[in-house]
């Protein structure tokens, strides 16, 4: 990463969600300075999954930022997100099993994603599975806080199925 690409995309970032407008602007200026940057693509991808919700186009900016480089850590992340909103839940979850083997992720937080896919469905015995392995991966309160109250509120949906079933 260049001094001036990277001057752009913290800049870009910086921005993200508050000024998209300014955001835009330097997220393509350092975008210009090296179209192949994963950082720049990923942010490009959330923009158009976060903010516009375009999930074909975000789809594409996280497929190339993929593309250009495999072993980043934030790419996964936003990219599993942008597939579980847009439903494309197979896809999701062959990436949700390749990022857990990416050396350095934050594991916890993929984890809460595979949960999140069996929670989506409908599976939620097995959304409870990852929340409990997550908790071998959390390193501070607030995520453990966090856990926990996922946990709680996935066991709360499964009485209301199962109240729904006896009626």
């Amino acid at each position: 990463m260049t001094l001036t690409k990277s001057k752009y995309y913290f800049e870009a970032l910086d921005n993200y969600p508050y000024s998209l407008p300014d955001c835009l602007e330097a997220l393509n200026y350092a975008l210009s300075y090296d179209p192949e940057d994963a950082d720049s693509l990923c942010l490009m991808g959330r923009i158009y999954s976060e903010m516009l919700t375009d999930y074909e186009r975000a789809k594409m900016y996280f497929e190339e930022a993929m593309q250009c480089n495999v072993a980043n850590l934030d790419t996964p992340q936003h990219y599993i997100k942008c597939l579980l909103d847009n439903e494309d839940l197979d896809e999701a979850e062959k990436l949700i099993h390749y990022a857990l083997r990416i050396k350095g992720i934050d594991k916890a937080r993929i984890l809460i994603q595979k949960s999140l896919l069996f929670e989506i469905r409908l599976e939620y015995k097995k959304a409870l599975e990852p929340l409990k392995e997550a908790r071998k991966y959390s390193y501070n309160q607030a995520m453990i806080d966090f856990l926990k109250s996922r946990e709680k509120f996935i066991k709360s949906k499964m009485t209301e199925t199962k109240k729904k079933g006896k009626k």
